[in-house]
């Protein structure tokens, strides 16, 4: 599998996963600059993978989608996706070429959020980012924190891929919640853009939202109230982010 970022609208990010001369894209948030893409890769759309409903991320199915393209979105979402042909649950696999993905369901940015896990990468949309994690719009603290704990269980060494480029903004938020994290300062030093892929190993040694039983991270989120458990020091760093 060959994977191929392509910037999409403001900061959004959408996927090429190309096997041989076809090609899954996830999360097309516009059509014109993934359709440039597969003429640039020399491959055909074959499946549309969404991580979730808005628009940002859904905006480009309808000027991408042609009969026999397979439209994927996580069960509670698919009535929002257009062109959703099939519906998945947590656990489900799809299918395209030689190319099988795990569906991992992510409640909290939407109800219906998945993650679609394939080759060793994970495409997580707006429930991960690097060094950072999605607003809770549809789902509340636990939910969300319960997805994200879920997430960082997977391999080490697997790649995320995110749904936007926030890697900057969100590496400062970090510094601010652990200051004396030196995987967070040579993170920012290095950085570059496309940020993209980060790693499962990266995000645990990095990301605030995964760093939740982490003692400078509690000690952070306790002077903003937080009670100490993972979940309200996940919601107050989160309500921390929401105004940073």
């Amino acid at each position: 599998m060959r994977v191929v970022p392509v910037p999409c609208l403001k900061d959004n990010y959408a996927y090429l996963l190309i096997d041989g001369t076809r090609a899954v894209v996830v999360d097309p948030g516009e059509s014109e600059p993934v359709a440039a893409a597969l003429a640039r890769e020399g491959v055909t759309l074959a499946a549309i993978w969404a991580t979730h409903h808005h628009a940002d991320h859904v905006g480009g199915i309808a000027g991408l989608w042609k009969d026999g393209i397979e439209v994927v979105a996580g069960e509670a979402d698919a009535d929002k996706v257009p062109h959703c042909s099939k519906r998945v649950a947590d656990g489900a696999t799809v299918t395209m070429g030689n190319l099988t993905a795990t569906c991992i369901h992510n409640p909290g940015h939407t109800l219906g959020a998945v993650t679609f896990v394939v080759d060793g990468c994970a495409f997580t949309g707006d429930t991960l980012f690097c060094a950072g994690c999605g607003r809770v719009f549809e789902g509340d603290p636990a939910t969300m924190w319960a997805s994200l704990d879920k997430l960082a269980q997977l391999p080490a060494e697997t790649k995320v891929y995110c749904g936007h480029e926030y890697t900057a903004s969100n590496l400062k938020f970090a510094a601010a919640v652990e200051p004396g994290n030196p995987d967070v300062q040579a993170m920012a030093a290095g950085l570059q853009t496309p940020s993209v892929p980060t790693t499962i190993a990266s995000e645990r040694r990095t990301n605030p939202f995964l760093r939740a039983r982490e003692p400078a991270v509690i000690d952070a989120a306790k002077g903003r109230g937080a009670a100490g458990d993972p979940v309200s020091v996940f919601a107050a760093i989160r309500e921390w982010k929401n105004r940073f």
